[in-house]
């Protein structure tokens, strides 16, 4: 297994774990037909630039470490009510 693997597996550094988990889960079910994942393709890629930006905006205020932890997202998302992506 590459050396990354374990990292981009725990929840604490990636947080669209679970939404890179259904696409990957949608392309092996459709025979890697991207037309029919299109939707948990773009789930995916509003997650990433969702919690980039809260990470830009942790880095800029001087927040460490800049990437929230799976406790502390779960505050955010709680405090929204609903997804933002």
């Amino acid at each position: 297994m590459p050396l990354a693997t374990p990292r981009l597996r725990d929840p604490d550094i990636n947080p669209c774990l679970s939404e890179s988990d259904a696409s990957a889960r949608c392309m092996d079910e459709n025979n890697y037909d991207r037309e029919k994942c299109s939707s948990y393709f773009l789930k995916y890629k509003n997650c990433r630039r969702f919690w980039n930006s809260i990470m830009i905006q942790r880095r800029q205020s001087g927040v460490k470490p800049p990437m929230p932890t799976a406790a502390e997202r779960a505050e955010i998302l709680g405090a929204m009510g609903k997804l933002p992506y």
